[in-house]
């Protein structure tokens, strides 16, 4: 593996004889548009024979043999990649890159927002290998806890079943104000709603072929977090077998007053499901001052406080495929894929920079007098996640939502990870 920063004057062509991969292939990993339109700063990945890069944190009692032994490699290719390394005296805490032909195994997980047109089943036709899991973002429930579909979806779930992804019905508590703190919190406070609720999903869980649930219901009342609990214990007993994937909010202190993250106890729905996904995207919100949709110092400390509460290995992160686009003086937001936000770059001719800290990229451009700054994800800020996830051993990762264009991504997948 390769990644490529363009410098001011290169062009594609002597960047695919450098590297020895041919145009084509360059295009159609990174999604250009153009083999002759580029601007500095943008990262191109590069696929070669290299062997995959783990990355660990070395612990006390660690030496560089016994981890050179775990992961199939060799004290020089890790000293090599590990410029200044003393290989004699390892620090607790040290983040070591490790090459090694043993590759990272995760599970996926990617939310879908159904459309009804053939498109569907091309995009999951597309990420077969990709996915674990699909959760098909169609559901909610009544103001009495009656789950019900929006469309018809048999043909994504049957087309799941025939490409070996399992397909979980995915439940939220979104109306057409968006998402409803009220509804969540009736339902939840009232024993009858809240049995109706889990009947309901048991029963068109079953009835439309689910692999099981995966439930996002934000902004639940704080008083609500007991009613919370009970409700996923009590819906967990009886999906049996089948799965249950909660969604939640990112904090990193528990704050059990907090209008977004209050009513989730960590350690209680870790304990109940079978896979709790924290929520590390959004830190920069629609509406909110430009700033990094994901950036992985934050999303190190969501992480590091949810270990102490839940067993890495029923623990999943989010990765955004997406990015905002902010009017700097009113923060009015656009949202766009990440191959959008990459191509709207290089169609403005706008210099990539990249946030060192955040490990994001971002850029500026104007339209007449009024300043946008761009914040995106790109193959430098997906390769940090991984290792990220990597090193802290989780179960993997949930993308919102696989819709969006994010070649960059896929690509990565297929040629660095193997997806359960």
């Amino acid at each position: 593996m390769a990644v490529h920063v363009v410098a001011a004057g290169e062009n594609l062509w002597s960047i695919s004889k450098r590297y020895n991969v041919s145009l084509g292939t360059l295009v159609t990993v990174n999604g250009l548009v153009s083999t002759t339109e580029i601007v500095p700063g943008l990262a191109l990945y590069i696929p070669d024979p290299s062997l995959p890069t783990r990355s660990y944190r070395v612990k006390a009692g660690d030496v560089l043999w016994k981890i050179a032994q775990r992961f199939s490699s060799t004290i020089p290719l890790i000293a090599a990649a590990n410029p200044g390394l003393n290989i004699d005296q390892l620090r607790i805490g040290q983040v070591l890159a490790v090459p090694s032909p043993t590759k990272m195994t995760i599970q996926t997980l990617g939310f879908f927002v159904p459309t009804g047109t053939a498109a569907d089943l091309m995009t999951i036709d597309s990420l077969a290998n990709q996915l674990t899991y699909v959760a098909v973002v169609n559901y909610s429930f009544t103001a009495q806890g009656f789950a019900f579909a929006q469309m018809d979806d048999a043909a994504i779930i049957t087309r799941c079943r025939q490409l070996n992804i399992v397909p979980l019905l995915m439940i939220r508590n979104f109306t057409s104000s968006g998402f409803s703190a009220e509804l969540a919190g009736q339902v939840l406070e009232n024993p009858t709603f809240r049995q109706n609720l889990v009947t309901s999903l048991v029963n068109l869980t079953v009835s439309r072929g689910f692999g099981g649930v995966s439930l996002d219901l934000e902004f639940i009342p704080p008083a609500r977090r007991r009613d919370f609990n009970l409700f996923l214990q009590v819906l967990k007993q009886q999906l049996g077998t089948l799965i249950l994937n909660v969604n939640v909010h990112a904090k990193t202190a528990d704050l059990p007053t907090n209008r977004i993250v209050g009513a989730y106890d960590y350690a209680s729905i870790g304990n109940t499901a079978d896979l709790m996904a924290v929520m590390t995207i959004d830190y920069g919100y629609p509406g909110g001052p430009p700033d990094p949709v994901s950036p992985i110092w934050w999303i190190e400390q969501v992480i590091t406080y949810a270990r102490t509460l839940v067993n890495p290995r029923k623990l999943m992160m989010a990765m955004p495929l997406y990015g905002y686009d902010k009017v700097v003086t009113t923060n009015a937001t656009k949202g766009l894929s990440v191959l959008a936000a990459q191509n709207q770059a290089i169609s403005k001719g706008s210099s990539i920079q990249y946030d060192n800290i955040a490990k994001s990229p971002w850029y500026r451009y104007w339209t007449g007098a009024e300043e946008h700054i761009v914040w995106y994800e790109d193959i430098r800020s997906f390769i940090e996640k991984y290792q990220l996830l990597d090193r802290n051993n989780l179960a993997g990762t949930t993308y919102w939502q696989i819709g969006l264009p994010a070649p960059q991504n896929w690509e990565f997948l297929k040629t660095e990870v193997i997806v359960e």
